[in-house]
């Protein structure tokens, strides 16, 4: 048998610009960018019929068994991993070996080693590591296995992926991983997905069509520079998520206004990009902020930390805007400045609030036609892989721009 080479993939990280919270209802808009720090995923061959695991967040290697359940550690104590630092790992060998397994392609054993720069000593900063793993390991794993795929079949499989672990999150920093640049996005019912994937597998759940997902590139403003703080405290989104959904104001009035206002304010930004209207950009950082505040005044949720509070007042003080990215509660803020305003003076006075400056730039767009692409009838039968089920007009709920 012929050895594979080695094949390596990275995908960026993220930050949540616009739609907070929101963003989990399906079509619910958000804006999301990805940032030029990475996850690298190399598949290569592993001895001993095995699917080996290397990561930097683990002292030591798990060796893992392909079994009719999925995979399974090697040793009692690295079951634990399955629901921690392996698990989004774990689950995109699965699907991918479903997918092969669709195609008519034999398991092989894998070695999977991954480096990343989304941590600060170890320690989580919000910069949407999760889902930056899962896009980085399918990619590695469709380039190992010679599967083509588009970049929309990517974010897929990665956003089934991810919701075998977790279907709370919106997959908004899927998208951003996988197209690079600003993403205007809107997720699809992820139970639903979920329930779909149970019934009917991996490659009939891709061919299906996704209700309300809709992803598209947003141009960056032209006269703005995006920085990130980070606030010295790691948050858990899915910790949080489930904190507010088990309140009574998820049920309530208050939610469908804040649904409402969060929805105005995305797709007003989303305009003053397209437009390259600074000003409009800034009132909209402004307005999503507000609206963010009156959630945790009706919550108690604790978005805003004494760190992200200075850190949105410095931003406002040298002339730009600022906000929470992302679920709140620590991790990092970001602020959106004119080019010609005093860096210098924004990190300082974050220095002071006990906010560190990353030096994260937002990466380019992957250039693609941002086409769906339709799936014949007959293509599950065929054992080929599978297409998308969607429509290319704009008009559609499920679509990619």
């Amino acid at each position: 048998m012929t050895t594979r080479p080695p094949v390596a993939c990275s995908a960026p990280g993220k930050l949540l610009v616009a739609g907070e919270y929101a963003v989990l209802e399906p079509g619910q808009p958000s804006i999301a960018v990805s940032v030029d720090r990475f996850v690298t995923v190399e598949v290569a061959p592993s001895p001993g019929g095995q699917v080996v695991f290397d990561t930097d967040l683990l002292p030591h290697e798990v060796p893992m068994l392909r079994t009719a359940t999925g995979l399974q550690a090697n040793r009692a104590e690295d079951t634990r991993h399955h629901s921690g630092a392996l698990a989004y790992l774990i689950s995109a060998v699965e699907v991918v070996d479903q997918l092969r397994l669709h195609l008519g392609q034999a398991s092989l054993p894998l070695r999977l080693t991954v480096r990343s720069t989304l941590h600060e000593r170890g320690t989580k900063i919000g910069l949407g590591s999760s889902g930056a793993v899962t896009v980085a390991a399918i990619a590695a794993l469709a380039d190992y296995h010679s599967i083509p795929m588009s970049p929309e079949l990517r974010f897929r499989l990665a956003l089934l992926a991810s919701i075998r672990v977790d279907p709370k999150p919106s997959g908004a920093d899927l998208a951003a991983s996988t197209w690079g640049g600003w993403v205007l996005y809107r997720a699809p019912d992820r139970d639903r997905l979920l329930c779909r994937l149970s019934k009917e597998g991996v490659a009939r759940t891709l061919q299906a069509p996704w209700p309300r997902l809709s992803i598209r590139p947003l141009p960056p403003p032209s006269t703005l520079l995006l920085y990130a703080g980070w606030s010295g405290i790691p948050s858990s989104t899915s910790a949080r998520i489930g904190r507010l959904s088990s309140t009574a104001w998820w049920h309530s009035a208050a939610h469908n206004r804040f649904l409402k206002g969060s929805a105005r304010c995305v797709t007003a930004m989303a305009e003053a990009l397209e437009k390259d209207t600074p000003s409009k950009v800034l009132a909209a950082i402004r307005s999503t902020r507000r609206l963010l505040a009156a959630l945790d005044q009706d919550t108690g949720l604790g978005v805003f930390t004494p760190q992200l509070t200075a850190l949105y007042s410095a931003a406002e003080a040298c002339g730009g805007a600022g906000k929470p990215s992302g679920a709140g509660g620590g991790d990092c803020g970001i602020a959106l400045l004119p080019k010609t305003a005093d860096i210098r003076a924004l990190h300082t006075q974050w220095a002071a609030a006990g906010v560190t400056a990353l030096p994260l730039r937002v990466t380019d767009p992957v250039h693609t036609e941002h086409r769906l692409l339709r799936a014949g009838p007959d293509i599950a039968q065929r054992g080929s892989l599978p297409a998308p089920s969607s429509q290319t007009k704009e008009s559609s709920d499920d679509r990619i721009a």
